[in-house]
């Protein structure tokens, strides 16, 4: 059930993000994928709570307001460009509890979900002589979100998800 929920969530997010996006265009006007930052928050914690999950991990509520999970920025376009029609990137992150004896095991975990999901992986680690013993980055290759999972400290796992440059429904791409 857990696998089959998990399945319909990829497939959900690659109709949003993947919707609009022309393959292989990779022009400064190419179409963004639509979605609200309301919308990219709950999809976005919908994620971190799916490898909590999987890592049998409990996320801790957050108590800095000043560090809030949903971090959002402008976009900057890869050859610099900067424009006003409210586009838009989010860095999600969360710390989960979990006990350091179980770290490694964790991100195996995730990294193996996420890769059977069509994540590429590109960097892993599981080495206690490294800073962080534990790592993982993956990217999805057509909707280019991107999943980040490391030790923080000795009873903490830090998720973080980061969407690509979104723009909000309703808003007209601004060309360059």
């Amino acid at each position: 059930m857990r696998v089959m929920r998990q399945s319909i969530a990829v497939l959900a997010l690659t109709l949003l993000l993947g919707g609009c996006m022309s393959e292989g265009e990779n022009s400064a006007n190419a179409p963004l994928p639509r979605m609200g930052k309301k919308k990219a928050e709950e999809w976005a914690r919908h994620w971190t709570e799916s490898m909590a999950r999987t890592a049998k991990a409990e996320i801790e509520p957050g108590t800095d307001p000043e560090v809030p999970a949903a971090n959002f920025t402008n976009c900057t376009g890869k050859n610099g460009e900067s424009a006003d029609d409210g586009r838009f990137t989010l860095r999600y992150s969360v710390r989960a509890r979990l006990p350091q004896s179980q770290h490694a095991e964790a991100v195996r975990t995730i990294r193996d979900t996420l890769k059977e999901q069509g994540l590429e992986i590109q960097d892993f680690r599981s080495d206690p002589t490294a800073s962080p013993p534990n790592l993982l980055y993956a990217r999805h290759p057509a909707n280019h979100q991107f999943i980040s999972v490391r030790d923080s400290d000795e009873e903490r796992l830090v998720l973080i998800v980061s969407t690509p440059c979104l723009l909000p429904p309703g808003a007209e791409q601004q060309q360059f």
